[in-house]
Order: C-alpha cells, then sequence, then structure tokens
C-alpha cells in the first residue's frame, strides 16, 4: 500500500512512482514527466482515424451532402471526446475516489484533440465547392486531410514523447498504413 501525504488543501493524496509520461489514470497529483499544456496528440491520431472511418460510411447523404458530412464529422468527434473523457473519469478513476473539478478539466483539455482532428476534414469538405470538388470529390479531399492529419498527428506524438527519428518514422508509416486501409475499403466498397 502507498503511503498517504497530506496536500495544502488537507486532502489525502497517494503517492505514486513516477511514471514516463502523463496518463489521466496516474492521477492528478502523481509526478510525471514535464507537462506540455495541450500537448498530448494520441487523441489526435484516433480523432483523424475516426474523421476518415466517418467519411467512408458516410455513403450518400441527404439534400445538404457538404454540410451533412461536416456536421457528422464535427458531432462525431465531438461525441468520441465525450465518451473517451467518461471513460477516463468513471474507468479506474472512479474506483480509487471521485474525480474534482481540477481533474475533469485537465481530462477534458487532453483528451481535446478528438475533436480537434476532425476540424481540418470538415473544412475541406467546406472548400471543396471554391476547389471545383464535386460532393464525391469533396470526400476524396477530406479523407486524404485526415489521413494526413493522422500521420502528423502521430509524429506529433512521437516526438513529444522523445521517439528517436527512426521510431517517428516508424510511426508515420504504420499510421500511413492504417490510412491507406481506411482509402481502400472506400474504394472496395463503392465496387
Amino acid at each position: 500500500m502507498s503511503p498517504r501525504t497530506r496536500t495544502p488543501a488537507g486532502t489525502a493524496d497517494e503517492t505514486h512512482a513516477p511514471r514516463p509520461a502523463r496518463h489521466p489514470e496516474a492521477g492528478a497529483d502523481a509526478p510525471s514527466a514535464p507537462r506540455h499544456p495541450h500537448a498530448d496528440y494520441t487523441g489526435g491520431v484516433y480523432g483523424s482515424m475516426l474523421a476518415a472511418s466517418v467519411i467512408v460510411g458516410a455513403g450518400t447523404l441527404g439534400s445538404f451532402p457538404r454540410l451533412e458530412l461536416m456536421l457528422l464529422l464535427l458531432l462525431t468527434g465531438a461525441v468520441f471526446w465525450i465518451a473517451h473523457v467518461h471513460a477516463h473519469l468513471f474507468g479506474a478513476r472512479l474506483a480509487q475516489r471521485p474525480p474534482d473539478r481540477a481533474v475533469v478539466l485537465r481530462v477534458c483539455r487532453e483528451e481535446w484533440t478528438i475533436v480537434k482532428a476532425a476540424v481540418p476534414p470538415a473544412l475541406a469538405v467546406a472548400v471543396g465547392p471554391v476547389l471545383g470538388l464535386d460532393v464525391q470529390g469533396g470526400q476524396w479531399f477530406a479523407l486524404s486531410v485526415a489521413v494526413t492529419g493522422q500521420v502528423g498527428w502521430s509524429v506529433a506524438a512521437a516526438r513529444q514523447a522523445g521517439a528517436p527519428g527512426r521510431l517517428l518514422v516508424l510511426s508515420a508509416l504504420v499510421n500511413l498504413v492504417l490510412g491507406l486501409v481506411i482509402l481502400a475499403s472506400k474504394l472496395w466498397l463503392k465496387h
């Protein structure tokens, strides 16, 4: 059992061994790697992959396909953000102690990259007409933006974690392959 210490506010707090990286389940006061505000990019990888999957799965939309796809991208990102925040706050943490306001806000900020990753593909759908793209072309453009984002977020996450150059390249390649699988599924579903 870990020793307990008192924080300035007088609440009991578990002390933990240092962790190599910041993780929501580590606890609000656990020692961790140096914190960089808004520097956890792993949610961006997930959010970009989610956005690409939404574009592939959207298929035929109704009367306003561009608007509907933009809303679908943004709303799906927001719903998955809420799901991730809920899972982090009420998974293992609830068994230890109820989360306080500071923890809730920190987890919300850490997971916000899921929503941020949906914005560029949604904007790609919006600018499609300016680029002379029909609805189908706009979907392909948005899908390529999502896959590019997925690769970019993965490199940013690996860099933030201090990965050496070869692992940055490996991370980019793995996410490019995953993105190409999503692109291939769109091609396959059309035939």
